[in-house]
């Protein structure tokens, strides 16, 4: 059996990171499965421990960082997150191909700690920083100082794009999920 790939997805809060991958998520072509992430913010409205998130709290985090259970992990907003590496080696060895859905600062720690052959990255961009300004506040899940912290993070972010293999614009979603289903069929072994 074929070992899996891990796919990093990143790209700045609010830019579409999790609506353009449900919509190939579940391609069978792909075989493709979702990390899911340790968080120490709130569960939205809708989202669920285990599904969503692993939703912990400040001192169950610490011990995992501390125990080297993360693949990455990284503090944004207030907020600590974190890929549980176990599970995603237990996947790859599978066979399966595991979507990291990551922060920046995350998915420059992953290109770091692995080995090339091992993950393909993708960086999906906005159109503008105002479009990406507009949907955090569409989003209507914070506060505009949180979202004024979003946007200057965002144009930090947007200076990474060439650490990526491949960069996606997001102007219509069903269009930029269907270039990273492309990328990706033509990536997996």
């Amino acid at each position: 059996m074929n070992k899996g790939l891990i796919i990093i997805i990143s790209g700045p809060s609010g830019v579409g990171k999790k609506t353009i991958i449900d919509q190939f998520i579940n391609d069978p072509m792909l075989n493709l499965c979702y990390s899911i992430s340790m968080t120490t913010r709130s569960p939205r409205i809708g989202e669920t421990h285990g599904v969503d998130y692993y939703f912990v709290s400040e001192q169950e985090f610490y011990n995992s960082v501390k125990e080297n259970k993360l693949l990455e992990w990284a503090e944004f907003a207030g907020n600590k997150y974190g890929t549980p590496i176990d599970a995603v080696y237990e996947k790859i060895n599978q066979g399966k191909n595991v979507i990291l859905e990551i922060e920046v600062v995350g998915a420059m720690n992953v290109m770091t700690r692995l080995e090339k052959n091992e993950y393909k990255s993708i960086f999906i961009a906005p159109p503008s920083i105002e479009e990406l300004e507009a949907r955090l506040k569409k989003r209507n899940t914070e506060s505009d100082e949180k979202i004024k912290q979003r946007i200057k993070k965002a144009t930090e972010e947007l200076k990474t794009i060439n650490n990526y293999d491949f960069v996606v614009l997001n102007d219509i979603s069903s269009r930029a999920a269907n270039e990273i289903r492309n990328i990706i069929k033509a990536q997996i072994r």
